[in-house]
Formats: structure tokens, C-alpha cells, sequence
């Protein structure tokens, strides 16, 4: 069965979503990150809790790993941190910190050497966050055009040892329009390695269509914020 990890976007320690990751677009969830993380601890279905600092994506390094060290005891579940994430010293810091899984994104895609090094220590904790629009690879939270497209890239990764591929394709990103089902689908199939998918799920319909595409996960942002999308599921 697919697991669901809701996502919790962090802006001066609130939890917001952005559409199409842009920061002009911020609204506020009606949880706090602290109610959110006790909501979503009770489903069966979500394994962890994936967490991204989006200020310190913007400006590469982080901003909230103080917070977010409060956050990791609230909880019996796994989280996953990203945004800013650039050298092996913080991901130290943040395992530390009771943190289980790691999300590097901008460095870990221009640097394959780096990625490369910082999976080999830590195999299987390493998660990468691919964002493109479509199959335009993205960088910087979403603001630069990497030049560089999806599927070449993985052919690059695929003998690394991470614990999966976070692929969010932007262009759906916060519309609750639905994830891109076909370009998920064919990533599977191109590679070995997990693949989680994120942006504009809306609800256990799209869940299930995702599971039928043999996605190891499905990570959920605004629409975990309903009372809706849980009908359901466990």
C-alpha cells in the first residue's frame, strides 16, 4: 500500500503552502504545524511526516532547525527535513537533532559528486527532491531554470543509494488539480529507486490512482489540510 507523508511547508515557524512555489502566493493553513503534526500522527496510512523550510530553501541554508527540533518530539512518526540543505555538516546537525530523513534538493543536483559522496554516508537517508516544471528541472525553491531535463538526470543517479526521489512537477504544485499521473508513471519505470510523488493531490482517488503506478509514496500538502481527503483512508 502507498504511504502518505503530509507535507509541512515552515515561513517564520508557520506552516503555509505556495502555489507553483512561488512566495508572493503564501497563505496560512488553519493548523499550525504543532496541531498538524498531531492530526496527521493519528492515520495508520502516514509513515512520516515530511517538513521543508522554505525560507531556507530560498536562501540556501537553513532557518527554522531550531523549530523543527521542537517539532521531531511531538511525534512518534518519522520526519523527513528539507530546504537549504548543502553540506554534510548539516545533515549531520539535523540527525542529530532527531531528524530520520534528509531532503537535498539544488546542491544535491548540481554537484553529483556531492550527492553522490553525502548518499554513500548516510545510504538510504538521502532523499532527493527533483522539482521541475513538467520535465524542466528547477533549482533554488523553484526559482531557477537548471537546464536540464528529468529523465536524463536520473539516468545519472540511478546506481546511488537513496532512499527515493521526490519528484514534484510545479506546474501542478497547490492548484488541487490533481498530480501529474502520466510523467510520475513513466519515472517509475525509469529507475530502480523509490519514487514519491508531490503536487496537486487532491484526494484518495488520486492516492489510489498514484498506488496503481506503484509509487512508494504520496506526499500531501494542501489537501491534508481537509477534513475531506481523510475520509477513507485509515
Amino acid at each position: 500500500m502507498i504511504e502518505i507523508w503530509p507535507a509541512i511547508d515552515l515561513i517564520d515557524s508557520t506552516s503555509v503552502r505556495l502555489t507553483e512555489g512561488k512566495y508572493d502566493s503564501k497563505e496560512s493553513m488553519p493548523r499550525t504545524a504543532e496541531e498538524a503534526i498531531a492530526f496527521y500522527s493519528k492515520f495508520k496510512q502516514v509513515s512520516r511526516i515530511h517538513v521543508i523550510d522554505l525560507i531556507g530553501a530560498k536562501n540556501q541554508q537553513p532557518t527554522e532547525a531550531d523549530y523543527i527540533e521542537q517539532l521531531v518530539s511531538l511525534t512518534h512518526l518519522p520526519i523527513e527535513v528539507g530546504g537549504g540543505i548543502r553540506s554534510v555538516e548539516t545533515i549531520e546537525s539535523y540527525l542529530n537533532k532527531g531528524v530520520e530523513y534528509i531532503i537535498v534538493g539544488t546542491k544535491g543536483i548540481q554537484d553529483l559528486d556531492w550527492l553522490k559522496e553525502v548518499t554513500n554516508k548516510f545510504p538510504n537517508k538521502i532523499y532527493l527532491s527533483v522539482d521541475a516544471y513538467v520535465e524542466k528541472i528547477k533549482l533554488n525553491g523553484w526559482l531557477d531554470d537548471a537546464g536540464i531535463d528529468l529523465f536524463d538526470f536520473i539516468e545519472k543517479i540511478n546506481t546511488f543509494p537513496l532512499g527515493g526521489i521526490i519528484y514534484t512537477d510545479i506546474s501542478k504544485d497547490g492548484k488541487m488539480s490533481g498530480p501529474n499521473f502520466a510523467l510520475t508513471g513513466k519515472l517509475v519505470q525509469s529507475t530502480s529507486i523509490p519514487v514519491i510523488a508531490s503536487g496537486g493531490i487532491r484526494n484518495k482517488d488520486d492516492i489510489d490512482q498514484l498506488d496503481a503506478l506503484n509509487v512508494h509514496a504520496a506526499i500531501v500538502g494542501k489537501a491534508a489540510n481537509t477534513d475531506a481527503f481523510w475520509e477513507g483512508i485509515e
